[in-house]
């Protein structure tokens, strides 16, 4: 549960700068971590003293039914929302970091915002100012906002891969390192979505 005391200082930090004239944009990814799937960025803009929306948080905090729903109340009330992605063989070839900078662009582009709040990640090269902000899904509410959208957009996808790719268990473990995913490499070998990248030290029995 969030709360309210949370949910308040993360609205305050974004309404400090809409009372200081700014207009801006949060942006946080998901996907950095995982052996398989793509990398997924969104970025979220709300009008100034737009009200404040229950259970807005650093997605890795709230359930997966909570996450849907509140990402359902972001589409809704936002003034701007773009997912941008990235897939695991143009990951294998530029490499995550490049890889989560190329999805934010892409989540960026034609966001009504001149400053961008960043989820940690420094020189993105998006048409405006760039604002790097560590642990920025627990300080600003626009880019927690994000991680919801990013998060939710993403385990989607999974489940869906989980459908297309059965055998690997996308849809519980999201491509993460799990035991069980990486028994099913073993026994399966990698398909088409793993990162090779990201399989290199892993060298099976």
């Amino acid at each position: 549960m969030v709360s309210n005391e949370r949910r308040q200082a993360l609205y305050a930090y974004d309404q400090d700068l809409w009372h200081q004239g700014l207009r801006f944009a949060g942006i946080d990814e998901a996907g950095r971590g995982p052996l398989a799937g793509p990398v997924v960025a969104a970025c979220v803009v709300f009008s100034p003293g737009t009200q404040m929306l229950d259970f807005i948080d650093d997605s890795k905090k709230l359930s997966e039914k909570r996450r849907e729903a509140v990402c359902e109340e972001v589409f809704r009330w936002a003034d701007f929302v773009g997912v941008g992605q990235v897939e695991a063989e143009e990951i294998d070839r530029i490499n995550i970091l490049e890889a989560t900078k190329l999805a934010m662009r892409r989540a960026a582009q034609g966001a009504p915002a001149p400053l961008f709040l960043i989820d940690a990640v420094a020189g993105v090269g998006l048409s405006g100012r760039e604002r790097p902000i560590i642990h920025g899904d627990a300080v600003s509410y626009s880019i927690a906002a994000a991680s919801i959208v990013a998060k939710v957009t993403r385990d989607r996808q999974m489940r869906a891969l989980g459908e297309r790719f059965p055998g690997y268990g996308f849809a519980r473990h999201k491509g993460y390192g799990t035991a069980a995913h990486m028994q099913a490499i073993r026994e399966l070998g990698p398909c088409q979505e793993h990162r090779r990248s990201f399989l290199k030290s892993f060298a099976p029995p």
